[in-house]
C-alpha cells in the first residue's frame, strides 16, 4: 500500500514536543535540540513557532517547556479515555452522595494528574486545578498510585520526593524508602489512601483505585473537604461510598478482581 503524503517539517518539529513530554523538567536549547537529534538552529526555529501556538513556553532562564496548548490537548486526549469518560459520567451523582468536592485523576507523563474536577456547591477554596501533578507521598491520589504501580517503576520517583522531603525538614511525610513501602501496603490493605492536614491544611482526601480488565490502575477517584464537615474515618460516610463507586467502576471496566 502506497505511503501517503505528509508534511515532513511537521513530523521534525514533533520530535522537539517529544523530547519535552518525556523530559522531567525543562530543558536548555542545546540539550533539547540533542535530544532530538537536530543543530541548536535548526530547533530554535521550530521553537519560535511552537511559542507562537503556546506548544511551548521559555522562561527566563532560556529553558524550555510544553506550553498551555500542549497541556489542553493532553487532557482532552486523557479526557477521552472510557475509564475517564466513564467515571465522568458517574461524579454528579456520587457528589450528591458524599456531599463533597471529587476529582479524577490518571497517571501522566509526571506522575498522578487531575483531569477532571466537581466542586461541591458547599466546597471551600482548595488551591488545585486541572492538570496539577500531585506528590506521592503527601496526597492521598499520589499515594493510591504509588500504591497500584510497580515497584520498578515508582520507586526512583519515591527516592527523589523523600530526599526533597528531608531537605525541606518534612515531618508529615515518610522519613525513609522502608517507611514509604509500609504505607504503600497499608493502602493496599485498606482499598483506598487518605490524608489529613498533610498536603493542604485544614483537607481530609480520600484516593480510591479504578482498575481495569488488566488489573492495572486505570484512574483515582478523589474525594476531599475541610476537617470541620468531612467524614474522615475509615468506613466513614466518604469512604465507603467513594470506594464502592471505584469498585463498580473496575468491574465495568472488565477488571474481576
Amino acid at each position: 500500500m502506497k505511503e501517503r503524503a505528509g508534511i515532513q517539517s511537521v513530523e521534525v518539529g514533533f520530535g522537539l514536543l517529544d523530547v519535552l513530554s518525556r523530559s522531567r523538567g525543562p530543558l536548555m536549547l542545546r540539550d533539547l535540540a540533542a535530544a532530538a537529534g537536530m543543530s541548536a538552529a535548526k530547533a530554535h526555529r521550530y521553537l519560535v513557532s511552537f511559542q507562537r501556538l503556546q506548544l511551548v513556553v521559555q522562561d527566563t532562564g532560556t529553558r524550555y517547556d510544553l506550553g498551555p496548548a500542549a497541556l489542553k490537548l493532553g487532557l482532552a486526549s486523557l479526557s477521552r479515555l472510557d475509564a475517564v469518560k466513564l467515571a465522568r459520567a458517574r461524579v454528579a451523582d456520587l457528589m450528591e452522595d458524599i456531599g463533597h468536592t471529587l476529582a479524577l485523576a490518571v497517571w501522566g507523563n509526571h506522575g498522578p494528574t487531575i483531569v477532571h474536577w466537581e466542586e461541591s456547591p458547599q466546597a471551600v477554596t482548595v488551591n488545585l486545578r486541572l492538570g496539577d501533578v500531585m506528590p506521592l507521598l503527601s496526597s492521598a491520589t499520589g499515594r493510591c498510585f504509588a500504591a497500584y504501580l510497580s515497584k520498578d517503576a515508582i520507586t526512583p520517583l519515591l527516592k527523589d520526593e523523600l530526599a526533597r522531603a528531608q531537605k525541606q525538614g518534612r515531618r508529615d511525610v515518610p522519613a525513609t524508602l522502608a517507611d514509604a513501602r509500609a504505607m504503600l501496603e497499608e493502602v493496599r490493605k485498606r482499598g483506598a489512601a487518605r490524608v489529613v492536614d498533610t498536603l493542604l491544611p485544614g483537607i481530609v482526601g480520600f484516593c480510591a483505585p479504578v482498575f481495569d480488565s488488566d488489573g492495572h490502575i486505570a484512574l483515582g477517584m478523589v474525594a476531599l473537604g475541610p476537617t470541620g464537615t468531612f467524614d474522615p474515618e475509615w468506613d466513614g460516610a466518604v469512604d465507603v461510598p467513594l470506594r464502592a463507586a471505584a469498585k463498580r467502576l473496575s468491574r465495568d471496566l472488565g477488571w474481576h478482581g
